[in-house]
Order: C-alpha cells, then structure tokens, then sequence
C-alpha cells in the first residue's frame, strides 16, 4: 500500500490527483501546512527540511513531487500517463514535465511567500509585482503549446500533472491574463476532471 504524506495547498496535491487518475489503493497522512507538523521530529525522518510530499511504498520512501510522479509511472503504471522513448512527443513531454518546476513554480513560491506567508510589515510590493510580472511572462508559451489542444502533448499525461497543478494555481494567484485563452480553457478542462477535484478537496 502506498503512503502519501499530504499537506494541503501543497505540491503534495499533485501526488493525490496522480493515484486518483489511475485509481491506485493508497493512504493519505493528512498534515497541517505548519511547523508543528511539517517540522516535527517524525516527519524530518521522512524528508530532512520537512517538507511535503513524501510517499512511502513499502521499504522505499521518496521525496520531491517530479520524483513521485515519474517513480509511480514507472513502478505502478507500467510507464503510463507517458509516451515512449522513441515517440514524437516525448521531447515535449519532458520539456513540460521539468518547465514546471523550472520556470513557473519560482515566481509562484515568492507570490505566496509576499502574499500569505510572510506578515504584513515584511511584505515587500516591489518583489511581489517582479514575480508577478515573471509568471505572466512564463506562462504565455504554455499558452501557446496549448493552441488547439486539449493537453499539453495531447493526450493527457504526466506533465500535465506536474505543469498544469502550476497553471492552476497560478490562475488562483490573478497571473493567468484574460488573453491567453487556451491556458484558461486548460486550467477549466483540468478542473473539471474528477480526480483533480478529488486531489484539490483533500
């Protein structure tokens, strides 16, 4: 059985809709997004800067959500969710996958630091609107890759897990401008899948 070590608003969301959309057994170890829980002694056991998501399979316990996301296909999908090797669209596929964490996920994580995390009086406006200005810009290619598309590389796959979790929240966050049309019907065609909604109600 595997063992998801959740936090909500959290990366983690990204494991939960994976083992939804293939319809894997697993148990979900609900966290407060906290110190008291996120820090605690037992959980830096599982991820040394305690941090969420962990998945534990048995003997194994692996952290960082792209290493989730690609162990679960390999190991319980059978390489599913993902195109082959030799496939044309798995040069996408990657690029999307790693563009996530790469390019949007940055100016998300200072977004939500200047707007949620940090108190008010240490809220700085002039790095909130730079991060804000640097998600807009890094989302209009997704904006055009999606152009006549339903999904990233088409069908839906794993980048669309990793990438599109960003694209939806950063839609969340006020960065997803009206003009980019196909990046806001992608984000309302994910939301509208049952197991994102099962992931985002967690």
């Amino acid at each position: 059985m595997l063992t998801l070590h959740f936090a909500p608003n959290s990366r983690a969301g990204r494991i939960v809709w994976l083992l939804e959309e293939l319809e894997l057994p697993y148990e979900l170890n609900r966290m407060d997004f906290s110190p008291k829980d996120l820090k605690s002694d037992e959980h830096r056991q599982r991820h040394p800067l305690g941090r969420v998501p962990v998945l534990d399979d048995g003997e194994i316990s692996i952290y960082e959500s792209g290493a989730i996301v690609e162990y679960v296909l390999e190991r319980h999908k059978n390489g599913g969710l993902k195109p082959a090797v030799d496939a044309s669209e798995y040069p996408s596929y990657l690029q999307w996958f790693h563009y996530c964490e790469g390019m949007v996920m940055p100016p998300v994580n200072t977004i939500v630091v200047q707007t949620l995390l940090l108190p008010p009086d240490r809220r700085d406006a002039t790095v909130l609107g730079q991060a804000q200005k640097l998600l807009t810009r890094a989302l209009a290619p997704v904006d055009e890759a999606l152009a006549g598309k339903d999904y990233l590389i088409g069908d839906f796959s794993g980048a669309d897990i990793m990438l599109g979790h960003a694209c939806f929240m950063s839609n969340r966050l006020g960065c997803v401008t009206d003009e980019m049309a196909s990046l806001k019907g992608y984000v309302e065609r994910l939301a509208a899948r049952p197991a994102f909604q099962k992931a985002m109600a967690s």
